[in-house]
């Protein structure tokens, strides 16, 4: 195994040399002035400004002119080409990012506001969900949620351990590699109206509870790269759970007793015109989910139980509706941000490997997720397909990077493969849901799963109950799109 750690090692020293490193270590490097800021993005290029005279206000305005104007062009001609838009955003970012045309001088800033779109996406979703649909997949999505994560945590480092290495930082690889992007995924499966179909529904509870998980696993970073003891540890991320259960308990009792009388008194304010009500909705949104993020928990989670809180009043569908035309462009812009991540010349001068381990990343995801889903009682297509829905590596990747490297988890060549990998992963995300349809086609055609079964994307379900009191899914198709 040593011998196998050496070639691996010889591996990574050729194709990231030193010069590549060096963009690391370098203080004047675009990594280590964001990390300097105490901020948390991450990407491979350097950020040159060249109007002295211009203020930051002046450069952040043009910044989010070119950004929304780029994603709008880039949206455009992918849906032209009938292409998913979330692509055209990522390669428009990609284009006008610091490793393409370096149009942005502000990157952090852009940065923090495209921050909204992850915000007010899933407080979108919350307003669609309910706790009735979520009980339907509770166990999967929180057993089989937190399964998947110890999984990918205890074999990679189990791997590593075995090839030579720390197994700590085989554990922080683990933990890295089993969050899923809950913005691109959502956005996809609004797209193809699927948040209600069983797998949908499966997807997006997982989703939920690695965005739970996200402050648990930032709590054990110290612990894995020696900064702390196992008891200090254990005590940390046994505060962030009691905090999380604290405060899903305050809002439960907020949902039932304040929440339904302001909605109606924003509605009765907002008589002539929704201007108030929509404003009331957004601010309601953003305080819970700041309000979560200072409680050491997640803006994600803070701005999907907001969502929640409203969906269990009847004014959930009209929130919705004066909530989608803000949602909409900050989720573009939060996708073309994400594509500013890319160094188009770093991915093109690595791109061997870097397509080698996107390709097996997706291997093992889909199939360590599809196993557990279907250990779980769902049939062959629906834990496939939740498999493959949740087989890239997320956007909060980046963060739990940034502060592994601060905590000298992982070392130089080992930071630039995962921060390649997680860009080149997320680019190529809309084109592995475009395979999703041949995928389920093969499978039926093998016969690994019957065709007639009604979890195929484009699939909506209610949840009902039925005679004897007891939940079910009822799916009902939409139109079929026979080719």
């Amino acid at each position: 195994m040593d011998y196998f750690a050496d070639i691996i090692d010889r591996a990574l020293e050729k194709e990231f040399n030193e010069s590549d490193q060096n963009e690391v270590a370098d203080p004047g490097s675009f990594n280590n002035s964001v990390a300097g800021q105490q901020a948390v993005l991450e990407t491979v290029a350097r950020v040159k400004t060249t109007k002295k005279n211009e203020t930051k206000e002046d450069k952040l305005i043009s910044d989010l002119v070119v950004v929304i104007v780029s994603a709008t062009c880039g949206g455009i001609a992918f849906a032209c080409a009938g292409q998913p838009v979330i692509t055209g955003y990522l390669l428009a970012g990609s284009i006008i990012g610091p490793g393409g045309l370096n149009f942005i001088s502000e990157m952090v800033q852009v940065e923090t506001v495209a921050q909204f779109g992850v915000v007010f996406l899933l407080f979108a979703l919350g307003l669609e969900f309910s706790t009735a649909k979520l009980r339907v997949v509770r166990s999967v999505a929180v057993l089989g949620g937190l399964l998947q994560i110890l999984l990918f945590m205890f074999l990679c480092g189990i791997t590593v351990s075995l090839c030579g290495g720390k197994h700590s930082e085989g554990v922080f690889v683990g933990a890295f590699l089993s969050m899923s992007s809950t913005a691109v995924v959502l956005k996809f499966l609004m797209e193809k109206n699927s948040t209600n179909s069983l797998h949908g529904q499966v997807t997006i509870g997982i989703l939920i509870l690695q965005d739970c998980a996200v402050g648990l696993l930032f709590a054990l970073l110290p612990v894995l790269g020696g900064n702390s003891g196992i008891v200090e540890g254990v005590l940390s991320m046994a505060k962030v759970a009691l905090l999380l259960l604290s405060f899903l308990a305050v809002l439960t009792i907020l949902s039932r007793t304040c929440i339904p009388w302001l909605l109606k008194l924003m509605v009765s304010l907002s008589s002539q015109t929704n201007e108030l009500y929509q404003l009331a909705a957004v601010a309601f949104c953003l305080l819970v989910a700041w309000c979560s993020d200072k409680l050491g928990l997640s803006l994600e989670l803070g701005s999907f139980a907001a969502g929640v809180m409203i969906s269990t009043t009847d004014l959930a569908e009209h929130t919705l509706e004066q909530i989608e035309p803000i949602r909409n462009l900050f989720a573009a812009l939060f996708l073309a941000s994400i594509g500013m991540l890319v160094n188009v010349h770093f991915l093109w001068t690595h791109v061997d490997i870097l397509l080698a381990s996107v390709i097996l990343v997706i291997i093992i995801k889909t199939t360590i997720i599809t196993t557990v889903v279907k250990g779980f009682g769902y049939n062959n297509k629906t834990a496939l397909l939740v498999g493959i829905s949740l087989a890239q590596i997320g956007e909060f990747a980046f963060v739990l990077l940034s502060r592994a490297s601060n905590l000298h988890l992982i070392e130089g060549k080992l930071y630039l493969l995962l921060l390649g990998t997680t860009a080149l992963s997320l680019v190529t995300t809309p084109l592995v849901f475009k395979l999703i349809p041949a995928v389920v086609h093969l499978g039926v055609l093998l016969r690994w799963f019957s065709p007639d079964s009604s979890t195929e994307m484009g699939v909506k379900g209610e949840i009902v109950k039925s005679e004897s009191g007891k939940q079910r899914m009822v799916l009902m198709s939409r139109q079929s799109h026979k080719s």
